[in-house]
């Protein structure tokens, strides 16, 4: 049992690691090809509360959309199973030190590297050649598509349109990782203390 833990361990540091470093790479070949990444991104647009302020706002309006998306899904699928792998893991955790490490994935590196890739990269690749909706459609399948859990499927294709959509409207990356910052705590959040946040 102990191995096991130390292999989970070990693949989640793996994760973190391969994120860091695909964004390293992207963050390079952008600016060997001459773009500033951080004029291309917003990084000094907004201010640190602006920022926050306006992700809380709309990550709170898109949650009425998104628990219909849910429940659309559940409907359509048959009531089964509606978590992800990382939250099996985080129920399935056996040492506080495992539930930071998917604390820290969750809320730190999923949400930074994610935004970086969909909606700060391949947004804006997709955008270029096909447009503002076939990309913004596009990028919203691909984020779902690539969490490979059916029953999320919608619910995330949704909120991958409204990280879009705030990415686009706030011309910062910051709002559209801070929402997916705050949903992923809000969802952690929601399975460690159960009896205090709804399910």
């Amino acid at each position: 049992m102990v191995q096991h833990a130390d292999f989970q361990t070990r693949d989640r540091r793996l994760t973190g690691g391969c994120s860091i470093a695909v964004i390293s790479v992207l963050t390079a070949l952008l600016q060997l090809r001459g773009f500033s990444v951080v004029s291309l991104g917003g990084f000094s647009r907004l201010s640190f509360g602006r920022i926050v302020s306006t992700a809380a706002v709309l990550l709170f309006a898109a949650y009425p959309l998104l628990f219909v998306a849910d429940e659309i899904s559940r409907w359509l699928i048959g009531g089964g199973s509606s978590r992800q792998q990382i939250i099996e893991m985080f129920t399935g955790s056996e040492t506080i030190q495992q539930r930071i490490l998917i604390i820290v994935l969750a809320i730190v590196i999923a949400p930074l590297t994610e935004e970086f890739i969909f909606r700060f990269f391949l947004y804006g690749v997709l955008k270029r050649y096909f447009g503002r909706g076939a990309g913004l459609t596009l990028n919203a399948f691909l984020f779902a598509a690539v969490h490979v859990h059916l029953p999320s499927f919608g619910p995330l294709f949704l909120l991958g349109s409204c990280l879009t959509l705030a990415y686009e409207w706030s011309g910062s990356i910051l709002v559209p990782m801070t929402m997916h910052a705050l949903f992923n705590f809000l969802t952690l959040s929601a399975l460690a203390f159960p009896n205090l946040l709804p399910q």
